[in-house]
């Protein structure tokens, strides 16, 4: 039988995934294909290159990619590497810029990723060569879309068209502001875990370990207010009564709290007076980047009169995002034991955190039971 079979047995029954998928490098490089490498995922945040000009070189999993602000204001993206020797591009980010310049031989490419400048290519002073073309030489594209301030790429390129895909989030969340949140003026929060990246989502996906991690929270949104959200791209929890402190702006019901996994590498926080995401970057089998940005009403996104409202925002979810290091890591540590044999899930509490399991061990190949 497939080792992933189990996960996608009914929850009372079912195993999660085995150790290995959290600390081989083969497992990870399976991922790297086969879930980052089809589908949409989250790449950077488009408030980074705010400006026509702004250049982000960015990793995913290893893949080097260049995020760019073309001149029309629009985001596109290519892979970070020249098409003639295939040196990366651009190390750093870069403001201003009208093309990007290869530093090995000075091959110059726009912004739209067409290769204008190949000098001294046919030998001293000629700048052209017979038989080459450089219409067949620009940078490779990804295929990218913005949604609020998130920017995903599709690296296959055979995923639906990222409206189609966001259409079930976005029903659900028909009741939150999302057209007036607008990029808050706060720092990002970021952090860097000693685990593999799955744990940071399956973590999120459920409400069941409040109590004994986040006490300050469980106060504020307690574990009776909370129900399990599960769809197919996207696994979470509500709260029926998230205590609203009444600093910023809020619209509609002040007591509604949605937090979601948008699969694989999004974490999602809609309240009715801010929002927050927060991209995971897997950098290796037992180590994630996480950053977390804030969104608020349009009128309280920037305005100084808000501007300790805002510091007060991010300081508490940087508490509670902080709470969840010691945990995660401790989770990361014990798939080293052989005694792990994939764990198994409260039926009712752990639905949302299964349902991730289950998305990932569908795209590694496992098949549903007879």
């Amino acid at each position: 039988m497939n080792e992933l079979a189990s996960v996608l047995w009914p929850i009372e029954a079912a195993s999660g995934l085995p150790g290995r998928y959290y600390t081989e490098s083969s497992a990870f490089d399976e991922e790297r294909q086969r879930i980052f490498g089809r589908g949409w995922f989250c790449l950077a945040f488009a408030s980074d290159i705010a400006a026509p000009g702004d250049l982000l070189p960015v990793e995913a999993m290893g893949t080097a990619l260049l995020l760019v602000r073309t001149a029309d204001g629009n985001i596109r993206c290519f892979h970070n590497v020249c098409r003639h020797r295939g040196v990366r591009l651009l190390e750093k980010p870069a403001r201003g810029m009208r093309a990007v310049r290869c530093p090995y031989h000075g091959w110059a490419y726009d912004l739209d990723g067409r290769l204008r400048a190949t000098p001294h290519i046919g030998g001293v002073g000629h700048h052209q060569a017979p038989g080459f073309r450089k219409s067949d030489r620009g940078l490779i594209p990804v295929r990218t879309g913005v949604w609020l301030d998130m920017v995903f790429v599709d690296l296959h390129g055979g995923a639906p068209g990222l409206a189609e895909w966001l259409a079930p989030l976005q029903r659900q969340w028909r009741d939150f502001p999302l057209a007036h949140y607008r990029p808050a003026d706060a720092e990002p929060i970021r952090f860097r875990l000693n685990a593999n990246w799955k744990l940071a989502v399956e973590n999120y996906c459920e409400a069941y370990h409040l109590p004994w991690v986040h006490s300050g929270l469980n106060r504020i949104s307690s574990l009776a207010d909370h129900y399990p959200i599960v769809d197919t791209a996207f696994s979470g929890q509500g709260s029926r009564h998230y205590a609203v402190r009444g600093e910023l702006p809020c619209a509609a019901d002040r007591t509604l709290a949605e937090y979601v996994a948008l699969y694989p590498n999004l974490l999602l926080g809609a309240h009715t007076d801010h929002f927050f995401a927060m991209r995971i970057d897997p950098a290796a089998p037992d180590l994630t980047v996480e950053e977390a940005r804030l969104w608020c009403l349009e009128e309280a996104a920037a305005d100084s009169a808000y501007a300790e409202a805002r510091s007060r925002l991010r300081a508490r979810w940087e508490e509670v995002f902080r709470e969840d290091v010691d945990i995660v890591e401790r989770m990361q540590r014990g798939r080293q034991s052989p005694a792990f044999d994939g764990g198994c899930f409260s039926p009712v509490m752990d639905t949302p955190s299964h349902a991730f399991h289950r998305w990932v061990a569908a795209r590694l190949g496992a098949e549903e039971p007879a």
